[in-house]
């Protein structure tokens, strides 16, 4: 079973993928994304079609489930995986500015593959790391995704931003950001293109977002020096992130494009990062439980001048040891 479902209290597309239900937990002796077990050619950065897709271009009929009240439509879209490196045991804050030019470049090569497609309306590049985010593969990747709706949380941001342009005359994002940068307590480190900083209301202990500090829609919309910065500052926030605790830091990083095919977001919409890291201090998780979940009523339980003091110790330590 592959479908979309109507959830009619939120106004919202639910996935109903029982396909996926089937993947299997790899053994130990063997990857499908190291080129050594044959099943992937040898590369540097690649792009692999992911074998148990929540979407696809070719989605089977809906099940007969339909009704007057309830709602269903095949599940169209597309599902890919993202391969970092052919190093299994590689992590992102190892990989040199090269390399790393090389995957910004493949990031933005697929989303162009995918805006193409007319009935995709969103593009999502993410990764989840650590098995405790649900990883059970755990050589260097991430995904793209490609849907034929636009998510919830991404038409509340995208409306937010276009009320606040028509009211304003200004971008949310870049006012945001300026206001960010003229209090510094929670700005973590920036350089010519990118900042990185915890947000005023930020809902994760260490939920740093990145921002492009040019207003830009669209990743693609990178000059080539900022396509070079950019991975640098996507490896350094992760290089940063395992600096804090030392050991490989879990996160969920977001990627926040404006929508495609549905219309003009390029005065109101600002390419930007998110993360949302499950940890609240070495040892101990931070879970959404029922507020945050059945009430979508965040709850931080730190404060978020003082974790950026810490982000920025661990930023330091970081800088220091790639250094040597």
């Amino acid at each position: 079973m592959a479908e979309l479902r109507w959830h009619p209290l939120i106004k919202d597309w639910i996935m109903i993928a029982s396909n996926r239900q089937g993947r299997p937990q790899m053994p130990k002796d063997f990857c499908p994304f190291c080129p050594s077990f044959g099943k992937v050619p040898d590369y540097e950065v690649m792009e692999y079609d992911n074998d148990f897709p929540a979407l696809s271009q070719n989605p089977p009929e809906p099940d007969d489930v339909a009704t007057d009240f309830f709602k269903v439509r095949p599940s169209y879209g597309k599902c890919e995986v993202i391969l970092y490196s052919p190093g299994h045991t590689v992590t992102l804050p190892e990989l040199s500015d090269s390399h790393m030019r090389k995957l910004v470049d493949l990031w933005c090569e697929r989303f162009e593959v995918m805006r193409a497609d007319e009935k995709i309306k969103y593009v999502f590049p993410f990764e989840n790391r650590g098995e405790v985010v649900g990883v059970t593969m755990p050589h260097p990747h991430g995904q793209i995704y490609g849907y034929s709706f636009l998510p919830k949380k991404l038409e509340l941001e995208t409306n937010s931003a276009k009320e606040y342009y028509e009211d304003k005359h200004a971008c949310l994002f870049c006012d945001m950001l300026k206001n960010e940068l003229k209090e510094d307590k929670r700005i973590i480190f920036k350089n010519e293109y990118f900042t990185v900083f915890l947000p005023f209301f930020t809902e994760y202990p260490y939920g740093v977002y990145i921002f492009p500090n040019r207003h830009v829609p669209y990743m693609t919309d990178f000059t080539e020096a900022e396509r070079d910065a950019f991975g640098i500052t996507v490896r350094d926030t992760v290089g940063m992130l395992d600096s804090l605790f030392g050991y490989k830091f879990p996160y969920m990083m977001c990627m926040h494009n404006a929508p495609v095919n549905m219309g003009d977001y390029s005065k109101d919409y600002h390419f930007h990062i998110e993360f949302f890291p499950p940890m609240r201090s070495a040892e101990k998780q931070k879970f959404n439980a029922s507020s945050e979940t059945g009430a979508w009523a965040s709850c931080n339980p730190t404060c978020p001048e003082e974790t950026a003091e810490e982000l920025r110790a661990a930023y330091k330590r970081f800088q220091e040891k790639s250094r040597k």
